[in-house]
């Protein structure tokens, strides 16, 4: 089987990530909170991982610009795995190396909404002070410092 690369997302990716995505959250994904923080905003593409086998693409983690209060961060998500290739670590992989780009490039801080015990294992946490725009649960409101300075996040997330 061939090797699995991952590389940051390239312009002619949006399609294929856009139908990958569709696969695995629906349309549903449209009306949830986290879809407000990406609505409108530009897409940090170097930041941004896909995973690929030749040229079929098996997973994606997209990372978007946000201010949550006073200060910014960087928004996790998507992150999107095709059925078949769940349960391999691919997107635990996708995660780690977004989130060590985001770091390379200077950010401080990463925040996402998604399962606790799944992304606490990467060292993600409760934020508690960041509102979402949106009805969302709370619990599944998360955060990652990247770096040594950083401070939970709080207030409400926004373009």
């Amino acid at each position: 089987m061939t090797e699995i690369t991952y590389r940051p997302e390239a312009p002619d990716d949006a399609l294929v990530i856009l139908e990958l995505t569709d696969r695995a959250f629906g349309p549903g994904r449209y009306a949830k909170a986290a879809e407000r923080l990406r609505e409108g905003n530009r897409l940090i593409a170097a930041l941004s991982i896909s995973a690929w086998r030749g040229g079929d693409l098996l997973g994606s983690v997209r990372m978007w610009p946000v201010r949550v209060g006073d200060g910014v961060s960087v928004f996790l998500g998507p992150i999107a795995v095709e059925a078949e290739e769940r349960k391999h670590g691919i997107g635990a992989e996708l995660v780690a190396r977004a989130c060590a780009a985001a770091k390379e490039a200077g950010w401080g801080s990463v925040f996402l909404v998604g399962d606790g015990p799944y992304f606490g294992r990467m060292g993600f946490v409760a934020a508690p002070g960041v509102r979402m725009p949106g009805p969302v649960d709370q619990r599944r409101v998360l955060w990652k410092a990247l770096a040594e300075d950083a401070v939970a996040l709080e207030g409400l997330a926004r373009v």
